[in-house]
């Protein structure tokens, strides 16, 4: 699948998100809201459930499905309350041992006035640091879209998997070809030289797994349930200096060298 097909699938309507794969994975899911400073955001759903019978803490970037969810939702596009109620279960993690799963589905984060007032970069960066530093075990999946800082806040984990017809970026194709040769129209050619492709990242040493595409993967998804316990036990069993080295040698290397 070609760059900018990879973009368009990832925004496709029907496609399953964040909440299709928690209630497919995650056994006794139950919510928590608020960030315990400003409010809630629904853009942002986090809490607490079962893996395989492993207490595991799961955060995903919800975009609705119907028109009315996807208002409600902010179309995915998170507010600072959101990554500080990210924070907050991040950190209720770390405190009872439980393992941590994000799922990335986002075009990036909220950038209206009220956003920057409340220290949207701030969340962003709070997020980063603490996942970097956390000693509990951490995988992120990009689902659908992965973009920009939006995404990163919940993807400085221990590893980073995506499926085949997502996209992971600095900036969407659009947006690029925006600012480099201020023409929208030239988004397909500006997707091709990102790089943004699972194979590209996975190349690159961006990204550890390449999963299926969507289609493939909502038909498997206790392949998926089954691989993701397996992998969190393997890194529980490290020991926790052992699983914070090897998560900062991961984003020492990022840049050298291509895998």
């Amino acid at each position: 699948m070609k760059a900018y097909e990879c973009v368009q699938a990832s925004r496709s309507a029907g496609r399953p998100t964040a909440l299709s794969y928690i209630r497919a994975l995650v056994e006794d899911f139950t919510e928590m809201h608020g960030d315990r400073r400003f409010g809630d955001d629904p853009a942002v759903v986090a809490g607490i459930g079962t893996l395989n019978g492993m207490p595991i803490t799961v955060i995903g970037i919800e975009k609705g499905t119907t028109t009315a969810e996807k208002l409600y939702r902010n179309f995915g596009s998170a507010n600072p309350e959101g990554y500080r109620k990210a924070l907050r279960q991040i950190r209720l993690a770390e405190k009872f041992h439980r393992p941590i799963l994000c799922l990335v589905d986002t075009s990036g984060a909220y950038c209206g006035i009220g956003a920057e007032e409340r220290g949207q970069g701030q969340a962003i960066a709070e997020n980063m640091y603490e996942l970097i530093t956390v000693r509990t075990p951490s995988i992120s999946i990009v689902i659908g879209e992965g973009g920009s800082g939006g995404a990163l806040a919940l993807a400085v984990t221990d590893e980073v998997w995506m499926l085949e017809d997502a996209y992971y970026s600095v900036i969407s194709p659009e947006g690029a070809a925006s600012i480099l040769w201020k023409d929208a129209g030239r988004a397909r050619e500006a997707a091709e030289s990102l790089k943004l492709t699972a194979q590209d990242l996975h190349g690159f040493g961006i990204i550890e797994r390449v999963l299926p595409c969507a289609e493939a993967l909502e038909k498997d998804m206790d392949g998926l349930k089954a691989e993701l316990a397996a992998a969190f036990r393997k890194k529980t069993q490290m020991g926790v200096d052992a699983l914070l080295e090897a998560r900062y040698a991961r984003f020492r290397k990022i840049g050298g060298e291509p895998v």
